[in-house]
């Protein structure tokens, strides 16, 4: 496999990590195995399509690091619903600055949005409900453009006494999110920038937001992967950090305790109760967590943190793996050093990529031929394929939704650009492809901060064009119909 890979094993003192930028040091010296560490990542590696990013912290020290290509170490990711427990930190901090309370009613904070006879379930329901998930909804609230998102929540029925029914729920996060805005009169993103993301070297934090201009608060939130397994460890850590306590210790210890039951099977790590905006999990451990497998997992007992980005539809399977391999890793003393094992970990880390197509089908010979398509819903026009005749690279020439872009696509390799693909606007991306079959061209459009990944397959028959594409993940259907250009 080829890579874009960052790696960092060096050895450095047993200092506890107090600083924005996070020590290094190899696996061994903080008790950890890299033959342990080098069996998860191979294992993810052909196992999961795909992990992104990988980044494991043991006594506050880094051990080990790696991005599948062209995922990078700069570059930041969606966190999707990982954004849920920054929120909970701006509530915890909100708190601690007097500004609101875990008992305060919901509907103290919104009279304009309040609907002009409250049920009494909703004039019972709390900042602490909205919290652990428990507000008594039986169905989320819904989040569309034509109403004010806190005034839709308010609306919604609350069949269930607040407290007494745990219902997952995204909206509710944004009512934290637009508590904190009316308490402190900032958004989510600007409060926490001076109390947690500056301290911690989070550069450059985005956050989407409502049509209202509050921050989403259950996602939206993109940084890289360093800056999650900073949050975590801040956690670990109890909230200290530099010597200064950022967040108290009493919210950590509260946010991440149980504070709901949510489940009882003991092979689910989504099972094992909910705290603040933060998931326990097995083996003793937390986590904040995101769709399609964005991690912040904590494990007290191991003084480890784990931190994980992908885009994965089986989310259980990635936290399976951490159990299964990285926590057998984990000794409580240090290790001899193993050199033959490190280095070969950080080969495997050095060496790793995003699967991309392969194949050494004949190419059609439609170069610069251009393929018209009816109205389809996807909004693709017009496609076109230029190659170079030399090293198999390819560039896709695509009318979309009344804009043309130029793909180009490498052949083993990945290349990076601008590019977009509806309903994707255009982003960082990076695209690979190849002829793996006679007259079937492979292209995959990978937008590197975020869990999509794009195939499109285009099959060459005389004069028509038979199209695919299919997203990795996705919350609905991940494949679209297929389509049919006539050469023009």
């Amino acid at each position: 496999m080829k890579s874009l890979s960052v790696l960092a094993l060096l050895a450095l003192s047993s200092s506890i990590c107090v600083g924005a930028e996070l020590p290094r040091s190899s696996p061994e010296e903080q008790g950890v195995s890299s033959s342990g560490v080098q069996s998860f990542v191979a294992a993810a590696d052909k196992n999961i399509d795909s992990l992104h990013s990988f980044m494991l912290l043991r006594h506050g020290h880094v051990v080990a690091e790696g991005y599948w290509s062209p995922y990078n170490a700069e570059s930041p990711h969606a966190l999707y619903s990982l954004s849920k427990s920054f929120t909970s930190t701006a509530v915890g901090l909100a708190i601690a600055e007097g500004k609101l309370s875990l008992d305060d009613e919901v509907l103290k904070f919104f009279p304009e949005d309040a609907p002009s006879e409250p049920s009494n379930n909703l004039k019972q329901m709390r900042v602490s409900d909205l919290l652990r998930m428990s507000t008594g909804n039986q169905t989320e609230p819904p989040r569309t453009a034509d109403q004010p998102w806190s005034k839709a929540f308010l609306a919604h029925p609350v069949p269930f006494k607040p407290g007494t029914h745990f219902l997952y729920n995204t909206s509710a996060t944004y009512m934290c999110s637009a508590i904190v805005q009316k308490a402190t009169g900032k958004t989510v993103l600007d409060y926490l920038k001076p109390r947690l993301f500056e301290p911690l070297g989070i550069d450059h934090p985005t956050w989407e937001s409502s049509p209202q201009g509050i921050s989403a608060g259950g996602y939206g939130l993109s940084i890289r992967t360093k800056d999650i397994a900073s949050f975590g460890q801040l956690y670990l850590q109890k909230g200290k950090w530099q010597g200064k306590q950022l967040v108290p210790e009493s919210w950590v210890e509260a946010a991440t305790a149980r504070q709901t039951s949510n489940g009882s099977s003991p092979k689910s790590d989504w099972d094992q109760g909910y705290g603040y905006q933060f998931w326990r999990a097995r083996h003793g451990a937390y986590r904040g967590d995101g769709a399609f497998g964005q991690y912040c997992i904590v494990l007290p007992e191991q003084d480890a943190v784990i931190a994980i980005t992908s885009g994965v539809k089986d989310m259980q399977a990635v936290m399976n793996l951490a159990w299964d391999k990285l926590l057998p890793a984990m000794k409580s003393g240090p290790l001899p050093a193993d050199d033959a094992a490190r280095e070969k970990l950080e080969s495997t880390l050095k060496g790793l990529s995003m699967h991309m197509p392969e194949g050494s089908g004949l190419a059609a010979k439609v170069s610069g031929k251009k393929f018209v398509f009816p109205a389809n819903k996807p909004k693709l026009e017009s496609l076109a394929v230029e190659t170079d005749g030399k090293d198999g690279a390819v560039t896709l020439v695509v009318r979309q939704d009344g804009a043309e872009q130029r793909i180009n696509c490498g052949r083993g390799t990945w290349v990076k650009g601008r590019m977009a693909w509806n309903p994707i606007a255009i982003q960082a991306g990076a695209a690979s492809g190849a002829w793996t079959e006679d007259g079937t061209y492979t292209a995959k459009l990978c937008f590197y901060e975020t869990p999509f990944t794009i195939t499109l397959t285009l099959k060459f028959s005389g004069e028509e064009l038979h199209f695919n594409a299919e997203s990795n993940v996705g919350f609905g259907a991940t494949k679209g119909p297929q389509l049919v250009g006539k050469a023009e």
